[in-house]
């Protein structure tokens, strides 16, 4: 092995998310609770990447995500790339995108919208994927992704 091979113990099962924005590691690792997770966790911080010039990667032994975990991903990382390992082999890679709507992720910026006075779930649909613009389905505020709260 080459001294410049990054050395990071292999998983059996699990899930490795790649090709996270270096600032968004940790924002991550929050969203999906993985500080209270019982498993083996790996964080790679800051590790050189020829596609976003400095990246994460986290590795979570035994350890599956659902659609709406996903999705929550979605808001924070778009883009990123979720490789399922089951036997030390990657048996799916699946790159996170945007879903065209978001509901009970994150909190409406309008603070007399109905969903921040009432306990009821946000809605949003994404109206320019591109740009990252949602909008609010019961008080159609605008907000853009990169600014929101998330619940």
């Amino acid at each position: 092995m080459g001294k410049k091979e990054l050395q990071v113990a292999a998983i059996e099962n699990g899930t490795v998310i790649d090709h996270i924005p270096a600032d968004k590691t940790y924002q991550v690792v929050r969203l999906l609770n993985l500080h209270s997770l019982d498993v083996q966790v790996t964080i790679g911080y800051n590790l050189p990447s020829s596609k976003i010039g400095k990246k994460g990667i986290i590795k979570i032994s035994n350890k599956f995500f659902t659609d709406e975990e996903i999705s929550k991903l979605s808001v924070v990382a778009p883009k990123i790339i979720l490789n399922i390992i089951k036997n030390y082999e990657v048996v799916e890679k699946k790159t996170v995108e945007t879903p065209d709507e978001l509901r009970g992720i994150v909190k409406c910026n309008n603070p007399k919208c109905i969903t921040n006075n009432e306990p009821m779930q946000t809605y949003f649909t994404i109206v320019d994927k591109e740009r990252g613009t949602l909008k609010c389905h019961y008080c159609d505020m605008e907000q853009d992704i990169n600014h929101v709260e998330l619940i």
